[in-house]
């Protein structure tokens, strides 16, 4: 069964399911439709912002469509809630990619 059907079928039963509205962004980029991945992953933040993972692959696909100042909000949002959570990881991952977007604007 394909995918996104299961991980809809999953979101349908239960809509507060993070997990899954991230995993179905994720399968949309892989068949090439950023504008649905955008608008879950959009959701998602405006749902549970919270959910630091988002941040950094919302700023990523936003980058790829040349929303370059739009992506990086997105980057310092996360970079913000991550050092709430004190989820290092993810705002070690959260600043390469804001400091790498910056630094490639600025050439």
């Amino acid at each position: 069964m394909d995918r996104i059907i299961i991980l809809r079928q999953f979101i349908k039963d239960n809509p507060q399911d993070m997990f899954s509205r991230h995993a179905l962004a994720l399968e949309y980029i892989k068949k090439a439709d950023d504008a649905e991945a955008e608008m879950l992953f959009k959701e998602i933040l405006e749902m549970n912002p919270a959910y630091v993972g988002t941040y950094y692959h919302l700023g990523k696909l936003l980058e790829r469509a040349e929303m370059l100042g739009e992506a990086l909000v997105f980057y310092e949002n996360g970079m913000q809630e991550a050092e709430k959570q004190q989820d290092t990881h993810a705002l070690r991952e959260l600043k390469a990619a804001y400091n790498q977007l910056k630094d490639e604007m600025e050439m």
